[in-house]
């Protein structure tokens, strides 16, 4: 099997991505807990951020993107704004949903991002849809759905998994297994071992990457995107990473052993890809710092543009509730 080949300016773009997801998230962390953010606490993705770039980077604007309530880097990756997306967070009416979505509900539907979901798994049975409208309307549009490993033990996923291998829909399954969902350890719940694994009873394609590896990622998402656009049925992806912090910010983690944390905190995805980059001359340590700064000037542009934008009017709190009838 080939390798996938990949430009100097894809690698530098991933790094790009790969900052731009973890300063907006470590910032918004900041933010939630100084009481900035309303509502419940962001879940965040810090630690892993080389699943969503190494997937989206394999994608095709007309293609469909389906995430979950821990999303930020998946939509961020597709290309969605990042002012929006944090006006969105602190309900303001320039948000992607006018400010009623919140962290769990972004979607940006001019870059076929469907949305995020507050359901475990809710994403799943969608991308059904998605997948079966491309393929009766001849989109050439390939559907990308993200899901947590606890996912992977509810009814839908069997059922979305069962019907788009029959249909033989494209589509390209990616379990974010970050080790928990929640503070229950996927290693008591899963059964097999793998939840690539599974893949076999549907007799689809089933591959485990190593999710905190970008370009590891990006070479099986690449290979599973062609597959789907060129008719030859769904992939099934499992991602193994691990989420930095909690489920929630009142999650005080006593699940896990600050070993295991420091252990997977030495496996950090933009370290990682850093070292890369640095290491085959594509990069220079200042062209690097250049990037860091240029991300976090990105954030501190969305917290400025969040801040500032005007909350709903209480008026229209019915609006945007019901499509319109035509």
């Amino acid at each position: 099997m080939t390798c996938v080949q990949i430009t100097a300016e894809n690698l530098i773009e991933m790094l790009r991505q790969m900052l731009r997801i973890r300063h907006f998230e470590e910032n918004l962390y900041q933010m939630y807990l100084a009481r900035q953010v309303p509502g419940m606490s962001p879940h965040l993705s810090v630690g892993q951020e080389a699943v969503a770039v190494g997937v989206c980077q394999s994608l095709q604007k007309q293609d469909y993107l389906l995430t979950t309530h821990r999303g930020h880097g998946h939509v961020l990756a597709k290309g969605a704004s990042m002012s929006r997306m944090l006006a969105e967070i602190m309900g303001k009416e320039t948000g992607y949903c006018h400010g009623r979505g919140g962290s769990m509900h972004i979607a940006d539907v001019s870059l076929n991002i469907i949305g995020a979901n507050g359901i475990v798994g809710g994403g799943l049975p969608i991308a059904v849809g998605a997948g079966l409208s491309s393929l009766h309307l001849k989109k050439n549009a390939v559907t990308v759905c993200f899901f947590g490993d606890a996912a992977s033990n509810i009814g839908s996923f069997h059922e979305s998994l069962n019907m788009a291998a029959i249909w033989n829909l494209p589509i390209v399954w990616v379990c974010e297994n970050n080790q928990y969902g929640l503070s229950t350890s996927i290693k008591g719940v899963l059964a097999g071992g793998s939840i690539a694994a599974r893949a076999a009873a549907y007799a689809i394609a089933g591959v485990t990457v190593d999710g905190n590896d970008v370009l590891q990622v990006h070479e099986a998402a690449v290979r599973a995107v062609e597959e789907a656009r060129s008719g030859k049925g769904p992939t099934l992806i499992e991602a193994t990473t691990y989420r930095w912090y909690g489920h929630g910010a009142s999650d005080n983690r006593s699940y896990r052993t600050k070993e295991e944390e420091a252990r997977w905190k030495e496996k950090c995805p933009v370290k990682r890809h850093k070292s890369y980059l640095l290491t085959n001359n594509i990069l220079g340590q200042a062209q690097i710092e250049a990037m860091e700064k240029q991300a976090q000037d990105e954030v501190q542009e969305a917290i400025r543009f969040a801040n500032e934008s005007p909350l709903p009017n209480p008026d229209t709190a019915g609006d945007y509730v019901f499509s319109e009838v035509l």
